[in-house]
């Protein structure tokens, strides 16, 4: 059974009518009480910047505001409830599954302003951040004094931590330390009532319900985060960065799963093809070939003595899988200089085309070369170009299917060999999304790896953290709509 041919989960997800200008008239006056008007944007003109993020999706909100504190936030959930206006919390807008998309207008909660670093505590490894400060920047703080804060997606640079959190995002360096879960001890929170709670603490494995675990990940639908507790790490003592580079991708996906099938777990290991390759490194310069099939960038770090333990074993594994050569950077220059080309593929691939889509399906990785095959051919038959850039060591893909929306029916064959990618993902054991988070973008693929109960005891949780619906709807959950539009295409 085809996923548009599956049954929808019976809890009916509410629809809500744009406000009327007497309504929006009522609710920027308050808002900009509360706030001031300079932190209330409600023209055209100036919410046209909030109707898009990195996805392919587009809506536009009524109402943007800039709140500045956890007060603020819970005054501005009031009005928004009292009037019963949606709210949707945004970050940095990079996200790519159109999570911070408002669907049916209403609020969109932008954190610009609550960006601070608010403590940091090295002897109890841990800091307290505001959902607004760009991940990079909590790193580049703590970096001189010898830690580092390990969750850091290809768009760190830019990203924030509360989207971060609201994705429950990963990234190159999350193989061997895991997710942003994993690095995340507690939480302050608005819930939809307007109430300020915290999460969790300031240690570890805190009694009761793992309710921090729940939050992270929801994506905007359950509370609003205004305030987060993260773990930080000491850097290690020693760390090796190099590359091996393969003329044959069935080599390179061979040798992921046998380094890993080794107990050998490096901090990361990221593939890219090709394609990706030459877009790289006509934009970056970090030394990558340009006529390889595959490259794959991997990283070990620890004792200095098992750290060249380790470097002997993958680079025997390389070579042993027929890597054309194993380089291993020199110094820490050429070690950032190869990161920066990694961290820069998406970007780099706007040399190439006007426009991208980017999947985000995750495989176990001894099903990685059939995967990348059918990704292939599956691109091949609606005359699109795709390049591949991922995580290769946990399996979590991510094909960049160029297009230009100006090309009449471009937009629709994109969006059904997105579909099919996912089916193809679904059906090796592995699941629709390793990091973007579900949004709008897989609504309808959620009916691929979740049952219809396992999709209404997740829509009861939400209701009972967020009864009204009316924080980031028209997320996560199969909509008939949204069915409706994968089966007119």
């Amino acid at each position: 059974m085809s996923i548009v041919e599956q049954p929808l989960t019976t809890i009916a997800e509410p629809l809500y009518a744009r406000m009327t200008d007497t309504t929006k008239a009522l609710v920027v006056q308050e808002l900009q009480q509360t706030l001031g008007k300079a932190h209330v944007l409600h023209t055209p003109y100036d919410v046209a910047l909030y109707e898009y993020d990195a996805s392919i999706e587009r809506a536009r909100p009524d109402i943007v505001v800039l709140p500045s504190n956890n007060q603020e936030v819970a005054a501005i959930v009031k009005i928004a409830s009292r009037y019963q206006v949606p709210v949707v919390p945004r970050g940095a807008g990079t996200g790519l599954s159109g999570g911070a998309i408002p669907v049916y207008g209403g609020i969109v909660i932008a954190f610009a302003r609550m960006n601070r670093i608010l403590s940091i505590d090295y002897d109890n490894l841990r800091a307290t951040v505001e959902p607004g400060v760009v991940n990079i920047h909590l790193s580049q703080a703590i970096n001189p004094h010898g830690y580092a804060y390990i969750p850091d997606p290809s768009s760190q640079r830019s990203c924030t931590i509360g989207g971060n959190v609201g994705e429950n995002a990963g990234g190159p360096h999350t193989l061997i330390y895991g997710v942003t879960t994993n690095h995340v001890l507690g939480l302050e929170i608005v819930t939809p009532e307007g109430e300020i709670v915290e999460i969790g603490g300031e240690t570890y494995d805190m009694p009761g319900y793992d309710l921090t675990g729940l939050l992270i990940g929801s994506e905007g639908t359950l509370c609003i985060v205004t305030k987060i507790i993260v773990r930080i790490v000491p850097v290690a003592e020693a760390v090796k960065t190099m590359i091996a580079v393969f003329d044959v991708m069935e080599d390179a996906s061979n040798t992921v799963s046998e380094i890993i099938a080794t107990g050998v777990i490096p901090a990361a290991i990221e593939m890219m093809d090709q394609m990706i390759l030459q877009a790289v490194e006509a934009d970056t310069h970090a030394g990558y070939p340009m006529d390889a099939a595959a490259v794959l960038l991997m990283e070990t770090e620890g004792l200095r003595e098992s750290v060249d333990a380790q470097l002997e074993q993958i680079v025997a594994i390389c070579e042993k899988n027929h890597a054309r050569v194993v380089r291993i950077a020199a110094d820490e220059a050429e070690r950032q200089l190869l990161w920066a080309g990694r961290k820069n593929a998406f970007g780099a691939v706007g040399r190439i085309s006007p426009e991208f889509y980017v999947q985000d399906g995750v495989v176990p990785r001894t099903q990685l070369p059939y995967v990348l095959h059918c990704i292939s051919d599956i691109c091949q038959r609606y005359n699109l170009k795709v390049g591949n850039v991922f995580h290769a060591g946990d399996g979590n893909l991510h094909p960049l299917i160029l297009f230009d929306a100006q090309v009449p029916g471009e937009i629709e064959r994109v969006r059904l060999a997105g579909h099919e990618i996912l089916e193809i993902c679904a059906a090796v054991g592995g699941s629709i999304t390793g990091e973007h988070g579900v949004g709008i973008e897989k609504q309808a693929e959620m009916a691929l790896i979740f049952s219809e109960a396992d999709l209404r005891i997740m829509q009861q949780v939400r209701t009972a953290w967020n009864p009204q619906q009316l924080f980031n709807p028209g997320k996560l959950f199969p909509l008939p709509g949204r069915c409706a539009e994968m089966r007119q295409l």
